[in-house]
């Protein structure tokens, strides 16, 4: 029990000579080591938090103006207009000061205020640059003379070498939309789902609400848009998720993939631990702000980064009416989780973060350890699958004290959680389809024990070394873990690396103390709540229909020779498959993201348009000319590209319907217009996961599958896409088996016909050199 020993600073014995102190020296070193750590730590969010507040200027720039005050001052040039002379004179009333100490004094004083004039000047003229959207609307690869004026306007603005906060201050507030624009724009789009009598019917709800009930809430919600930062997203992160009370896992949680073809290492404890390793390279990027923030338009145009505060140390904590996110600001450890036990591995020795094959020397000391689960420990994490309420009434009773509140405590307030499965996933050349579908359910749901669905992520690691995550929504939106997920594969693969014989590079060290069981006292009646819990989750899981396929007839490289946006072509090719699937149009959810302004997450396009329609109905009809085909394919493509366009710069339609239906519940006002709006069903829910970081040209082997969430309908699909390099795509598809009306895998092969169907309107091969 060496552990036991060095977690004590001292021991002493009680003797007949006295008491014996004893002295951990190696205990009092790592406490020293640790306190010098967290020092260091706050002093650098310190010094980043000066950086980030005086940013687009820096701190330097304060000497610069101040000598240039105080260097006109000497050459008796006033260049305050007689401020300075007032600050003099206010300064000769104290009495306490010479008339030398009185000038210097009085020079920094307004060399002080007006750099920080000059900060707020800058910082409004870049937020009113910022504000500006018309040159998303400009064609590709044409600029006007104006646009270009604008961008070296924002470049010039902008500062140099921006942190990853350093834009926040200066992004634009989320506009808030007219009322009669938002219920024309709606009408637009259900118009191709409605029959006349229909369609008459919810016009005149539209029409109603626009000139009577609307104008009111409208006021309401400008009045919140001039006081908060974003008039959606607080709303947004607490109706749409935190207080839903069904389970999280398969309805709102979602997966991330490891590399399609390449393999690394099989040896499961080096794959977590340099994988692990990269994912606190990652994190202590992220507390030095570090990280780049992501900027548009030739790196001009910046995105906002407030997503990325809560991505590590986070838990979603269960409430009987609504959840909250608990976040601490550091957090020294992670959870494992393997084979029913639950294991605290410390990330720090001597100081300093533990290497990769200090990592990977923990995971295989957990995976050695042969010790069975306490009792109702092995099917714990099914709480997190099931009902939040009944999680977080047996919270409540049976972990907020003792032992299970210690150990609850250390989950919660983990860095993230890991699982070590026993069993092997992944792509397998010789049975493909069934590989990929069995390694993206057991992502998103695994044996619904098996993972901590509360935590921001979870990393899953399994016994033949391939990997993935599973990720919590509220915090975030998939691209923001989409870069994490990317920036960890490309550290692990191009920077750690492996030696021969597949472990990591470095040497073991014995000193660490070894993984800490967490210690549980389950009573009866809490296995009862998690066995209900699990009978829960297993019936939602069980009812998942996946399939998750590489499409690789070919990829963006052929699309953009027609001419196409590649999303606009998926999108269009997933209405048709659609509606060879269904027989019908549904409404399309595809989303989108306004992180063009301050706090930012997402807003719907409504892929399934009049013009889409007409372009389906015309590649069934076999008397159609191809000609007239590409031409309705065209109206339509550049429709999707205007409506994707107008959701990125705040004119949506649903946030702003959803918004102002907030508002109508806290006024206690019913309509009809908005109750029928948001019970629409989303029977085709898409989503891209955008490629940000790995070049695929440079290292065509790190080819990776993107990710996929459950199905957002009872009856209908959730699709998921990545468009990964020149030639390939990859698609995750969901439904539920419950439903007799939908079939993943046909919906499936629907979607690879209706892309190729599409292509071959142009008359174009991968050879196409045009």
């Amino acid at each position: 029990m060496a552990e036991a020993h060095q977690a004590v600073a001292f021991q002493f014995t009680v003797t007949p000579d006295g008491i014996d102190l004893r002295m951990s020296h190696e205990a009092l070193k790592q406490i020293y080591l640790s306190g010098v750590h967290s020092w260091k730590k706050k002093f650098i969010r310190f010094k980043n938090g000066i950086i980030t507040g005086v940013y687009p200027a820096s701190p330097s720039s304060w000497l610069i103006v101040v000598v240039g005050v105080m260097s006109t001052m000497y050459a008796k040039i006033d260049p305050s207009l007689g401020i300075i002379a007032k600050i003099n004179r206010t300064l000769d009333t104290t009495g306490c000061m010479s008339n030398q100490t009185q000038n210097i004094v009085s020079g920094l004083l307004f060399g002080t205020g007006l750099w920080v004039a000059l900060i707020v000047t800058m910082r409004y003229s870049l937020k009113m640059l910022l504000s500006y959207h018309g040159w998303i609307f400009t064609e590709h690869g044409k600029l006007s003379a104006g646009t270009r004026v604008w961008m070296a306007l924002v470049k010039l603005f902008s500062g140099r070498k921006p942190m990853l906060y350093s834009f926040q201050t200066s992004l634009p507030r989320l506009p808030v939309p007219a009322v009669k624009d938002t219920v024309n724009r709606y009408l637009e789009s259900v118009r191709p789902l409605m029959d006349d009598e229909e369609f008459r019917r919810m016009e005149g709800l539209a029409k109603d609400f626009a000139f009577n009930l609307g104008p009111r809430l409208q006021w309401y919600l400008k009045l919140k848009s001039w006081w908060a930062t974003n008039y959606v997203s607080d709303w947004w992160e607490e109706y749409v998720y935190l207080r839903g009370r069904g389970p999280i896992m398969v309805n709102s949680n979602y997966y991330a993939m490891d590399f399609l073809y390449l393999s690394p290492t099989t040896l499961q404890a080096a794959r977590a631990g340099n994988v692990i390793h990269a994912i606190l390279l990652y994190r202590k990027k992220l507390d030095r702000q570090e990280i780049k923030p992501i900027l548009l338009m030739g790196s001009t145009v910046p995105l906002c980064s407030a997503q990325w505060e809560r991505m590590f140390n986070t838990s979603r904590i269960p409430g009987e009416e609504s959840d909250t996110l608990q976040h601490v600001k550091d957090s020294k450890h992670i959870v494992v989780y393997h084979k029913g036990r639950y294991f605290k591995v410390w990330l720090y020795h001597d100081g300093r973060l533990l290497k990769p094959r200090e990592i990977e020397q923990q995971m295989q000391r957990i995976l050695d350890d042969d010790s069975e689960p306490q009792t109702g420990e092995k099917k714990l994490a099914a709480l997190t699958a099931g009902d939040r309420v009944p999680w977080a009434k047996a919270r409540q009773a049976y972990f907020s004290h003792g032992k299970n509140k210690q150990s609850l405590d250390a989950v919660e307030k983990a860095a993230f959680f890991v699982t070590l499965d026993d069993i092997e996933q992944g792509y397998r050349k010789e049975d493909p389809v069934r590989s990929l579908d069995a390694y993206a359910k057991s992502l998103l749901h695994g044996r619904c024990y098996d993972r901590w669905f509360d935590k921001t992520f979870t990393l899953i690691v399994f016994e033949n070394g391939r990997m993935g995550l599973n990720a919590e929504h509220s915090w975030a939106d998939a691209p923001i873990v989409g870069h994490l997920w990317e920036n960890v594969m490309a550290t692990e693969y191009l920077e750690l690396g492996y030696s021969e014989d597949g472990h990591c590079k470095g040497d073991t060290n014995q000193n660490i103390p070894i993984p800490t069981k967490l210690q549980w006292e389950i009573p009866e009646e809490c296995q009862e709540v998690i066995e209900r819990s699990l009978s829960t989750a297993i019936a939602l899981a069980d009812d998942v229909d996946f399939h998750s396929f590489f499409f690789d007839a070919f990829g963006k490289g052929l699309i953009k020779k027609a001419k196409t946006s590649p999303d606009g072509f998926v999108q269009l090719a997933l209405q048709l498959a659609h509606y060879r699937d269904m027989g019908k149009f549904s409404l399309t959810y595809e989303a989108s993201m306004t992180r063009l302004f301050r706090e930012g997450r997402t807003e719907t396009v409504r892929s399934c348009t009049v013009e889409s329609c007409k372009f389906v109905r015309t590649m069934e009809d076999p008397t159609e000319s191809n000609e007239n085909k590409l031409k309705l394919f065209q109206l339509a493509a550049a429709k999707h590209q205007h409506l994707y366009r107008l959701a990125m710069t705040g004119a949506g339609i649903d946030r702003h319907l959803f918004c102002l239906y907030v508002v109508s519940k806290y006024l206690a006002v019913d309509s009809p217009f908005l109750k029928e709006v948001l019970s629409e069903p989303w029977r085709l829910s898409t989503s891209q996961t955008p490629q940000q970081h790995i070049d695929l040209k440079k290292n065509p082997e790190m080819l990776s599958c993107g990710g996929g969430f459950g199905p957002v309908a009872d009856d209908g699909y959730g699709v998921s896409y990545i468009i990964l390099d020149e030639n390939s795509i990859h698609f995750h598809v969901s439904s539920k088996i419950s439903c007799s009306d939908t079939d993943s895998h046909r919906f499936g092969k629907n979607i690879q016909k209706a892309m190729v169907d599409i292509m071959g309107l142009f008359n174009l091969s991968k050879n196409c050199t045009k």
